[in-house]
């Protein structure tokens, strides 16, 4: 059985298939596959895996015509260098604008390969097959492309949507369970941001999507798949609503620039990111009590962290808070959670408390 779940942004629409085996299916295969000016970016592990498993899908021999470039792998390599290279191989190689790019990895391979495609002479077609749980509910999905700098995460970028968007959860299976748990994360934040009866089905599923039984992780990537689309096709651009999708992020972006990148999983940072961003919303009497627990409770049940590095100090976080994306004229915008199933976009907190607010928090979760 394929899913599909279409994203209606006029010109720049596509489709979403979700599945097993996906592939088997010609009409996805050469959609994904046909174009004979195709690269793969890929990174070194994935390459590896592809070759060396053959994933049991037989993936390979469907790819095994297409020329690949390989990355290093890891977010400390998401910048300028690998971008140069990427460039480089293709313009030695005289592709022109009818160039497909295939981004086969997880969020980093997907982010660079998207930004390339965005900036190749101007814009060349991309498409997303995405191997990750966090990369297949969230990151492959909406057009966000962009690389990282020294001083902030995803600070350099643009919006460039895909052509197609390939989840096969046969890739789940090469996976390591902490890149699952890490991929769950970004799926917990799904329901807290807009479904308390999804965050309920979670509280007694997440055990299931963990050990990848196949309906359950189906459905629920669908899910995911479905409120993402909604939102982006409400404000592609991130002028309103979208910004909800950040939920935890500003927390989890300075845990990442902080401690190096690549040292956190990008969802163990999350995790963090939206538990301090929680625990600020009942400071702020906004979220209640009963919700806050229930919050802390799924991430730690599931086996993802609740607390930030225990070296990073609460003017660590704002200072790198302050560097991000959704600051605007150097007041800080938050993103928390009213109740579980609902956000609302804080603008007016002020700086002293918010600093207060993440003491207590190290002070009662930390030490």
């Amino acid at each position: 059985m394929i899913d599909k779940v279409h994203v209606n942004l006029n010109f720049n629409s596509y489709d979403i298939y979700i599945g097993s085996q996906l592939l088997k299916d010609e009409s996805i295969s050469s959609f994904f596959l046909s174009n004979k000016n195709s690269v793969i970016i890929i990174n070194e592990n994935v390459y590896n895996i592809i070759l060396k498993n053959k994933l049991k899908t037989n993936f390979y021999n469907y790819i095994k015509d297409i020329k690949f470039f390989l990355i290093k792998d890891g977010e400390n390599f998401k910048n300028f260098k690998t971008v140069e290279k990427i460039i480089s191989f293709l313009l030695k190689k005289s592709y022109g604008r009818n160039l497909s790019l295939i981004a086969l990895g997880g969020g980093v391979v997907g982010d660079i390969t998207g930004f390339v495609a965005s900036i190749y002479q101007r814009g060349v077609n991309f498409f997303q097959i995405p191997t990750t749980l966090l990369a297949q509910v969230d990151a492959s999905i909406g057009g966000k492309t962009g690389i990282n700098h020294s001083l902030g995460k995803n600070m350099i970028g643009s919006f460039w949507q895909p052509k197609g968007v390939l989840i096969d959860i046969d890739f789940l299976l090469t996976l390591p369970k902490k890149h699952i748990i890490s991929g769950i994360a970004e799926i917990i934040k799904y329901a807290i941001i807009f479904d308390y009866n999804f965050f309920i089905w979670l509280e007694k599923n997440l055990l299931k999507i963990l050990n990848l039984y196949e309906n359950e992780l189906l459905f629920c990537i669908k899910k995911c798949c479905e409120l993402k689309v909604r939102i982006v096709e409400n404000d592609e651009k991130e002028n309103s609503s979208r910004a909800f999708l950040n939920l935890g992020h500003s927390f989890a972006h300075a845990i990442e620039t902080y401690t190096g990148y690549g040292k956190w999983l990008h969802g163990d940072a999350v995790s963090v990111g939206i538990i301090m961003a929680s625990y600020l919303s009942f400071q702020l009497n906004i979220l209640k009590e009963d919700d806050l627990f229930r919050i802390i409770k799924i991430f730690h049940n599931i086996g993802l962290p609740i607390i930030g590095p225990k070296n990073m100090k609460p003017n660590d976080y704002l200072f790198l808070m302050l560097r991000d994306k959704k600051v605007l004229n150097g007041i800080i915008r938050l993103i928390l959670p009213v109740t579980i199933g609902k956000v609302k976009i804080f603008s007016s907190i002020d700086q002293n408390f918010l600093l207060k607010s993440i003491k207590k928090f190290q002070k009662k979760y930390i030490f």
